[in-house]
């Protein structure tokens, strides 16, 4: 066995050892670089914001279109009823600024026909019995500024107990026939609803 043969023999070894140790290398960059997406993609899904987010929906009743604004709390394991929303007092029906309800053409809650345009929507919440509040000051901090006598409707809603949880505070528009639907407000385990008709 010539020298030169085994010099070959010593570079073909020290190659192929260099290209399976790059290989495992590389499938092992692979897998951690997707497994970093994976967790990136789940840690982005998950809503962990201890913030009241802000929120919209909307939705068309006959003719007329309705758009809710307001902002999103979380229960984050909190007493709700009683406790982080107090009973018998007004409550802005969300965080921060108060909750606004825009339809553009003139609508009817509580038999009460109220011109197109932007309010608040304001709520007194108690255990047994709701109060629901259309108010011409949509443009406030909360309940600061609020003033009863700028109440332009009040109607009362029953509170229904639901069996899930909803984390966040929720707007929903349902439409029920053609020109009527009802406003559901849902949070905890609480869903209140009252009818809004349009002409």
């Amino acid at each position: 066995m010539t020298i030169n043969f085994l010099i070959r023999k010593l570079l073909f070894l020290c190659t192929t050892s260099i290209v399976m140790v790059a290989c495992v290398n590389d499938s092992s960059e692979k897998q951690d670089a997707q497994h970093q997406h994976d967790s990136s993609t789940a840690t982005i899904a998950k809503d962990t914001s201890k913030k009241s987010i802000p929120s919209e929906t909307s939705n068309t009743i006959g003719s007329a279109t309705i758009n809710i604004n307001y902002h999103s709390p979380a229960v984050r394991e909190r007493i709700i009823w009683g406790g982080l929303v107090s009973y018998g007092n007004v409550w802005v029906t969300g965080a921060h600024s108060a909750t606004t309800i825009e339809v553009n053409k003139d609508f009817i809650v509580g038999g009460k026909t109220i011109p197109s345009g932007k309010y608040a929507l304001f709520t007194i919440p108690s255990k047994d019995e709701w109060t629901i509040i259309i108010n011409k000051n949509w443009d406030q901090h909360l309940a600061d500024e609020y003033d009863e006598k700028d109440d332009i409707v009040r109607v009362k809603a029953k509170p229904a107990i639901t069996t899930a949880i909803t984390e966040r505070l929720k707007y929903e528009i349902e439409s029920v026939t053609a020109n009527t639907g009802n406003i559901v407000i849902s949070w905890e385990k609480i869903r209140v609803s009252f009818q809004i008709a349009v002409r």
